[in-house]
This record gives C-alpha cells, sequence and structure tokens, in this order.
C-alpha cells in the first residue's frame, strides 16, 4: 500500500475561534498558508446555512491563500448550489446540515432524497466542480451515488469514531469493516471513495490503512491540536501517521 493518501486539512474552526469573539483573527488565511506548507493536499471548508464559522467572504481569501484544491462542503439548496456555482471550487461536497447540530451529525441520505439531490450534483458538476456526496457506509447509498454520477463519495467515519472513544473494540472492529467494504463497492463502481469525521492521531491508522481510500478530511481534531502544538506541527504528525499506515 505504498500509494499516496492524501490529507483534506478542514480550517472551519479557524473560523469559529474567529467568530466568537469578532475581528480577524485568527486568521483563516494563514491557516490555509500553513496547510498548503506542511503537506496538506487540499483544504476542505464548509459554508454553513448559518454561517457559523465559514462566511461567504472567507471562500475568496482562501482561494486567494493557497493553490491547493478547495473541497467546499454545502447544503443540498439553492442558495448554497447558487453560491458554488459562481465560486466553482475543485470539488463539492453534498452534506447534510441541520441548524441545531453542533456537527454534521451523519451521512447524506442519497437514497431517500434522490430527486432532490440528482439536480444539485448536475448543477455543480456543470459549473466545473468535481461532486462529492458524503455517505455512511451503506452500499445501497453507494449505488445510488453511481446513478446520480457522483464521481467520489466520503464515507462518514463518525461511528467509528465514537466506538473507538467509547473503547468498544467489537464496534470498532465492525465499523471499520464496513468502511473497508464500501470503500472496496464504491472502487469497483468507479467511485473515488474519501473518508471523514472524528479522526485523530489515535484512531486514523486503521482507516488510513484501506487501500481503496483516496483521500481522507480531518479538521476539527487537527485545529485543536494546533492549540497545544500549533497546526504546522498538528498537520505534519498526522501525515506522517497517514504516510505510516500505507507503508
Amino acid at each position: 500500500m505504498s500509494e499516496h493518501l492524501r490529507l483534506g486539512v478542514n480550517i472551519d474552526h479557524v473560523a469559529t475561534i474567529r467568530n466568537a469573539r469578532g475581528g480577524a483573527h485568527p486568521d483563516i488565511m494563514r491557516a490555509a498558508e500553513i496547510a498548503t506548507k506542511c503537506g496538506a493536499d487540499g483544504i476542505t471548508i464548509h459554508l454553513r446555512e448559518d454561517r457559523r464559522h465559514i462566511r461567504d467572504e472567507d471562500l475568496t481569501r482562501v482561494k486567494d491563500a493557497t493553490d491547493l484544491p478547495i473541497n467546499l462542503e454545502m447544503a443540498v439548496t439553492d442558495e448554497m448550489i447558487s453560491i458554488g456555482e459562481k465560486f466553482k471550487p475543485h470539488a463539492a461536497c453534498f452534506v447534510p446540515e441541520k441548524r441545531e447540530e453542533r456537527t454534521t451529525e451523519g451521512g447524506l441520505n442519497v437514497a431517500g432524497l434522490h430527486n432532490q439531490v440528482a439536480p444539485a450534483v448536475a448543477r455543480m458538476r456543470d459549473a466545473g466542480s468535481r461532486v462529492s456526496l458524503f455517505i455512511e457506509p451503506d452500499p445501497v447509498q453507494i449505488a445510488v451515488a453511481e446513478v446520480l454520477g457522483a464521481p467520489v463519495v466520503e464515507l462518514h467515519t463518525g461511528k467509528y469514531a465514537e466506538l473507538w472513544l467509547a473503547g468498544d473494540k467489537a464496534g470498532v472492529d465492525a465499523e471499520l469493516e464496513k468502511l473497508a467494504l464500501a470503500a472496496s463497492e464504491a472502487a469497483k463502481r468507479g467511485i473515488e471513495p474519501h473518508a471523514g469525521h472524528g479522526l485523530t492521531y489515535d484512531n486514523v491508522g486503521p482507516v488510513a490503512a484501506i487501500p481503496e481510500l483516496a483521500e481522507l478530511n480531518i479538521g476539527h481534531f487537527l485545529i485543536g491540536e494546533a492549540v497545544f502544538v500549533g497546526l504546522e506541527a498538528a498537520i505534519l504528525k498526522m501525515r506522517a501517521l497517514m504516510d505510516e499506515a500505507r507503508s
């Protein structure tokens, strides 16, 4: 397993800290620059409907700060798709979104929301973005993603992370098997599988070792760890752990 596993660094929570007090600090442009310098393969940002972290003006600022591909996470709404069509990110990842949630709580039910998701995929594809669907590691969701013409799926690792934190070894093993099978199924269908949510230094290794996965998107943990060791050191350590899992 020597193929390079890409790391997408989500810088949303640099903006969360900034917004807690207002003003311009900490600066998300600086976060994007640091991530670029120390081994990230892409920058992920999520423009939420309530603008709780990334704001509209941040889109252009992040683009100006890095030459890395930008992955814009967005809800399946006309407002967000219209913004995406103008911004034209390298990748557009459709995620479920609820105003009351603290963070994304699960994958997008593309099977149940087919008629809503299909035109969203088409619009962002026509805008020139590589469309990704954030889904549970479920073969049904993957099959529908193929029908929708999405070239990428991002597998939700939140349940895996929660089970790891709870010390439920049997649960972790079962969820890891689901992730591995889902990544394999996606690859067989010609869909590039990514993964993310809740990944840390402690639990990233087994996920990174899944050979079909092409990219991991990690944010909250890295920004939290940066409080103690700095963002550059946090990213470099995560990069090393991912590389070790693929060696």
